[in-house]
């Protein structure tokens, strides 16, 4: 027999050839499902499409489905990519993006079937460019950013670039003025919200900041109730924050923004420190700031009046309609929906962007509202499982802040469309019209990919 030599550290050279057989296997193991789920996606999402066809047409019309296709190469374009720049990458992120951005463009098209919309004028067609334009964005961000890490030396940087898109809509010339809230700019006859790219900014200005002060942040305050309270010297950055929240309440008539913003800065903030206290009065930042801010801005009472007395009959004709016809149509949807172009979203208003939730609804039920809900949930556990995965800080609360924010956005626009809270202007994520927020979604997709590939790279230590 001949004898097994020891690796260094009293480990066997078969066992280590063997582990590291596991290591090279991992990567293409993930690589694959990924395929697979992929190609899953794409087949439910040009189901979807032809079913709008079918239902609303009585027809297929190829074009869509090879525009669809062309789109479809372009996400087998990133998977090949993350091949050989980041196979570690986390493998259900994109295939539930594809998935999601699939579905929506399917329904999108169903309401330009339903209102006549043709060509450039189409939002279904806007929406596919978006989504190419999207897809290479997260291409070019796997590439070029090898380290996530590299982010860090942006902190400050980052929330100046941050403010400054938030502050875009006042600029003169650039700010829409018959729009609803003050956040959309005009580029070349492009609707731009600049305040969806603001969030992954701040998010990467959060990270930096709460991995330089976390120290002085969670340090020992006063115990009361069962929980340490933080010191009034650390609640400067919270208050700068919630401040700057109720300005852009204030300013632009974006509640949405607002808490978005001021609830992504709070779980960061709580994930850097482990202080249940921060969570606490995070709540009870949003819920005075709101209070105040409905006392005095007539646009918020507004949003509440017709959130608590939506079914007024002096309220249905006019502030409360939008919100009603789409309650109706998820009533009319039921538990399995009218099927994919044989509902009536059109009939609510918007019904492409803000309510979109509630045209998927009527015509795939309340099951297929739930099996999308579930994608979404899957994404932000991906995503801030990736976080906790982490070993080093600023990767682990960037990875947290972008997923939460992911979640925190479908929260307010599914509780919003269906009245748990009030409405507010946001979009809900991948499925929604609208270029500002594909592109900032996908690149949350790209930053996801890239911190996950990085998170398992990194060389464990092992004691014992």
């Amino acid at each position: 027999m001949t004898a097994t030599t020891p690796a260094p550290g009293g480990v066997s050279a078969d066992t280590a050839v063997l582990r590291a057989l596991r290591r090279i296997r991992g990567p293409q193991t993930q690589r694959n499902r990924e395929f697979w789920l992929l190609l899953f996606a794409m087949a439910v999402a040009g189901a979807a499409l032809t079913l709008v066809q079918l239902g609303a047409l009585h027809r297929i019309d190829p074009m869509i489905l090879i525009i669809g296709g062309g789109l479809a190469v372009l996400v087998f374009a990133l998977h090949v990519v993350l091949r050989f720049v980041a196979s570690d990458a986390d493998p259900f992120v994109l295939p539930i993006a594809t998935l999601l951005t699939g579905v929506g463009i399917a329904e999108i098209y169903r309401l330009d079937i339903a209102a006549h919309r043709v060509g450039f004028d189409a939002y279904s067609n806007k929406q596919l460019m978006w989504m190419a334009i999207s897809v290479i964005g997260a291409i070019a961000l796997v590439i070029f950013l090898r380290n996530y890490r590299v982010l860090y030396r942006f902190t400050y940087l980052s929330g100046l670039a941050g403010i400054l898109l938030l502050i875009l809509p006042f600029v003169p010339g650039l700010g829409v003025d018959d729009a609803n809230a003050d956040v959309w700019i005009n580029i070349g006859g492009l609707g731009i919200q600049p305040g969806e790219l603001a969030k992954i900014f701040l998010a990467i200005f959060f990270a930096g900041y709460l991995v330089r002060t976390r120290e002085s942040l969670s340090s020992v305050g006063k115990r009361f109730a069962g929980i340490t309270w933080p010191r009034m010297r650390e609640l400067g950055p919270v208050i700068v924050v919630w401040l700057i929240s109720l300005a852009i309440i204030v300013a632009q008539h974006d509640l949405g923004t607002g808490v978005l913003i001021f609830g992504m800065f709070i779980v960061m903030l709580y994930v850097a420190t482990g202080k249940t206290s921060w969570v606490l009065i995070g709540v009870a930042g949003v819920v005075v700031g709101v209070a105040i801010v409905s006392q005095f801005l007539t646009y918020v009472q507004n949003r509440f009046n017709t959130w608590i007395n939506a079914f007024d009959p002096d309220l249905m004709e006019d502030q409360s309609y939008q919100l009603t016809q789409g309650i109706f149509g998820l009533a009319h949807g039921g538990l399995i929906g009218t099927g994919l172009g044989q509902g009536r979203p059109q009939i609510t208003p918007v019904a492409e962007s803000d309510f979109i939730i509630t045209s998927l609804g009527e015509e795939i039920g309340l099951i297929g509202l739930f099996a999308l809900l579930c994608l979404y949930m899957v994404f932000v556990s991906r995503g801030l499982r990736i976080g906790v995965a982490g070993q080093d800080d600023f990767g682990k609360l960037l990875a947290v802040g972008v997923s939460f924010t992911i979640g925190l956005q479908v929260f307010i626009m599914v509780g919003g469309v269906t009245r748990v809270i009030p409405l507010t202007g946001l979009t809900t994520p991948f499925l929604a019209a609208g270029g500002s927020s594909l592109i900032a979604n996908w690149l949350i997709v790209g930053l996801l990919l890239r911190i996950s590939d990085g998170v398992r790279r990194q060389p464990r230590v092992v004691i014992g």
